[in-house]
């Protein structure tokens, strides 16, 4: 299948541009531009409606990740209680608080066995999350084998171990931001019909961060057209941060005039 795409391009990169309707007014609806016109074009079609109670469990999964994208991903390095080193990708994962700092990754339970990563989160209490970027996808990939459980991906995926500060797990030195977490909570995600637990949500208190210099801002924040973060898309597909756009979170005490005249009441 790769050998009739064309080749990854290494030069690009992403770059800040206006937003898409940067003349769009409080209240006007999305088909007064052209290309929100063209967009709502596409509701001719119909609608396809999923009773999820009904619907396959695979074909469910296989429309949710789809559906839901683009989702960060969180490379996940893991030691058991028997010493063996497990690292892994996940696409369930983000950002649950800043205050504490909590990240939260769920892991499905089967269809063979519990997955190694929930395992050895409750054993040990200890993780690391690595972001993955571009240059090193095909090794982050690899380690998503479905290898046996006594198995480390790490020699397979040619990434280097780097010690961490304050977990036993290892973080991934080639990670240009990676966190090491604490178990805060695990969470069984039971099945309101079977009662079995399909899936386990994974809550991580970060302890450390570690950020490479060159990826920073003045500001101290990752610049993303350094950064080259990955994140996942629909059946085995990865893709790339595009061009970012900027938009300011409206203030209420600036737009409340324009809020009135549309008559709507602001008190």
């Amino acid at each position: 299948m790769s050998t009739e795409l064309p080749p990854f391009d290494t030069s690009f990169r992403p770059k800040f541009t206006r937003p898409p309707n940067p003349h769009w007014g409080l209240g006007q609806g999305v088909n007064l531009t052209a290309n929100g016109n063209e967009w709502m074009q596409g509701e001719k079609k119909g609608w396809k409606v999923v009773e999820t109670a009904t619907e396959d469990p695979r074909q469910l999964y296989l429309l949710m990740i789809s559906g839901i994208v683009p989702r960060p991903i969180a490379f996940v390095s893991t030691v058991s209680e028997t010493g063996v080193e497990n690292i892994a990708p996940f696409s369930w994962f983000n950002m649950v608080s800043h205050n504490p700092p909590l990240v939260s990754i769920s892991c499905v339970n089967g269809p063979v066995r519990v997955h190694d990563t929930t395992n050895n989160v409750r054993a040990t209490k200890g993780f690391t999350v690595n972001i993955i970027s571009e240059p090193w996808a095909e090794q982050a990939n690899v380690t998503s084998i479905d290898a046996p459980e006594s198995f480390s991906e790490w020699p397979i995926s040619g990434l280097t171990k780097e010690p961490s500060i304050h977990v036993k797990p290892p973080r991934v030195k080639e990670s240009a931001f990676s966190m090491e977490c604490e178990l805060f909570q695990a969470i069984d995600i039971i099945h309101p019909v079977t009662g079995k637990a399909g899936s386990t949500m994974l809550l991580g208190h970060v302890k450390y961060i570690h950020v490479r210099n060159d990826m920073l801002t003045d500001r101290g924040t990752v610049d993303m057209t350094l950064f080259k973060p990955l994140s996942r898309m629909g059946d085995v597909t990865y893709a790339r941060v595009g061009d970012g756009f900027r938009l300011v979170r409206p203030v209420w005490e600036q737009e409340k005039d324009k809020v009135s005249e549309l008559g709507l009441p602001i008190e």
